[in-house]
């Protein structure tokens, strides 16, 4: 009996199994990664070997045409899956957004995921999601798990391409990010890094004025490594937020 979690983004598809009775924080017994470019050999690679699931649930931002080619990957096991859409209240987090349904089933699951986290370690102040990849999105929830809402901006390579494609004689540099930048690549990317971690740190602000206490901070996604760093206000990187927030939703389905 086992539980698959899967997480696609827009660039990548991830995915992990659990038994069936997994909590959030719980170790996956196989997971695995790939390109949306090589959805289509995960029957016969990734997932040959698999154990047929029982249950699966997934976050999808790619739209219904990747997720349909999933779909088609799993026929041989005969499950259905379900697909999380955003909605009211969920595991213990109420949505605050205008139009609950039309939030990001990603934003929605990891800000699910942070709060679950934050729970399971006796925290019950505000909590700061913040997930660093193509994009970026920085979300904000009360101490009594209301998700306030929040922002999304461009990640690093998003901005750097806008940058070559409308600027002459400006390439995607490999630079570091300096204090004061005398050279065009640690310019653009330090440029880059402070653009992302100034509006994490403006978010950080407002949410301890409204809540009155620090917020916990919790950054996920593939480049979280690359601002960190750069970042002036306590914040931990952890792994797997959105898988934590579907165990949390699986665990209160039933």
């Amino acid at each position: 009996m086992s539980f698959l979690a899967i997480d696609i983004g827009n660039t990548r598809l991830k995915w992990a199994v659990y038994p069936t009775d997994a909590t959030p924080g719980s170790q996956p017994l196989q997971h695995g990664a790939v390109f949306l470019e090589n959805i289509d050999r995960l029957a016969d690679e990734d997932w040959q070997g698999l154990a047929p699931p029982t249950r699966a649930l997934g976050s999808n931002v790619a739209g219904d045409a990747v997720r349909r080619r999933v779909e088609e990957q799993m026929e041989h096991w005969d499950l259905s899956t379900r697909w999380v859409v955003p909605s009211a209240e969920t595991a213990g987090v109420r949505n605050g957004y205008d139009h609950p349904s039309r939030l990001g089933a990603d934003r929605w699951v990891a800000v699910i995921g942070a709060h679950a986290h934050a729970r399971r370690r006796g925290f019950d102040g505000p909590v700061l999601t913040v997930m660093v990849g193509t994009a970026v999105t920085v979300d904000a929830m009360s101490s009594d798990g209301q998700f306030l809402g929040g922002l999304i901006l461009p990640g690093h390579g998003i901005m750097l391409r806008a940058l070559e494609g409308g600027t002459a004689g400006l390439r995607v540099p490999t630079g570091e990010v300096r204090d004061f930048p005398t050279n065009t690549s640690d310019a653009l990317t330090t440029g880059g890094t402070f653009a992302i971690t100034g509006a994490i740190e403006r978010m950080y602000r407002l949410l301890r004025q409204r809540e009155g206490r620090d917020p916990l901070l919790l950054m996920t996604g593939g480049a979280g490594w690359k601002v960190a760093p750069a970042l002036d206000v306590p914040h931990e990187l952890v792994e797997g937020l959105i898988f934590d927030g579907l165990l949390a939703i699986h665990a209160a389905r039933g």
